[in-house]
């Protein structure tokens, strides 16, 4: 019997620097170079002329965002994923060093954080939101290759050729379904955002953008769930789903009703 070869998985130490006792995590920098890559996108388009959103507002909507990510995605995972564990042990929901974000509800963590800016600053939602949206993929690139590094989020077994043995996966080859993330919601979904954004008559239908990101990553989050390994303490769902495609699917309806409601300028939300 012909055995292949396999791919040996990158030995990166998921500390990127250690000064004494404070150590900064590639994860954490992932989150950090996300952020500051979004906050460029966002600012790039509160530049073009005819924006409903000012530089200034984009530049402080910055701390609104990371909260939200931050809170959200925490939450998000300890509802979500884990509730028995966390009700078991409450405190350990704080302990964010030690892993365990959730994208679902750090976006709901986002929506929140946007409609309260939104209504503070009296500015248009929609158009906020449309700017957001079309930074939010750079975000998940970075964030799908820090799992990746971590060894994180593995995918399932298989014999393609590519496939890698992870550090926590057991003996058997896998599919490295990070770097498929962070090529479907990261690079793709990115290029594609920065294509529909170029358009001015799209542009001005406020809320158009942010529903293709919301169709466009429920369909590559849905496509990576059939390569990644669901969480043990899951597994799979009804008729061999996986949470992460449950999760996605408000999103696609969501994003099919902001299409159908895709509104002029002049009218707010």
């Amino acid at each position: 019997m012909l055995t292949l070869p396999v791919i040996a998985f990158p030995a990166i130490d998921p500390v990127a620097l250690a000064v004494g006792p404070i150590a900064i995590r590639w994860y954490a920098l992932a989150y950090i170079a996300g952020i500051l890559a979004g906050w460029r996108i966002v600012l790039s388009h509160a530049s073009r002329a005819g924006s409903a959103v000012s530089r200034a507002d984009a530049d402080d909507f910055m701390v609104w965002l990371t909260f939200g990510i931050v809170l959200g995605g925490r939450l998000g995972y300890v509802f979500f994923y884990q509730p028995a564990y966390y009700i078991e042990h409450p405190l350990e929901a704080l302990y964010v060093w030690r892993g365990g974000m959730s994208f679902h509800g750090g976006l709901l963590g986002v929506v929140i954080a946007l409609a309260a800016f939104a209504r503070r600053r009296r500015i248009d939602l929609l158009a906020l939101a449309d700017a957001v949206a079309c930074a939010v993929p750079i975000g998940l690139f970075f964030g799908r290759i820090a799992n990746f590094i971590n060894g994180e989020l593995f995918g399932r077994p298989s014999d393609v050729p590519w496939a890698m043995v992870f550090p926590n996966g057991g003996p058997a080859p896998r599919h490295p379904s990070q770097l498929y993330e962070a090529t479907l919601e990261g690079m793709i979904l990115f290029a594609l955002l920065t294509v529909l954004a170029s358009q001015t008559e799209l542009r001005a239908r406020r809320g158009a953008l942010t529903g293709l990101f919301l169709i466009g990553y429920a369909g590559a989050r849905s496509i990576g769930e059939l390569f990644r390994e669901p969480d043990a303490y899951i597994g799979f769902l009804l008729a061999g789903t996986t949470m992460g495609q449950w999760l996605s699917l408000p999103l696609a309806i969501g994003g099919l009703i902001l299409i159908g409601r895709a509104r002029r300028p002049g009218a707010r939300v």
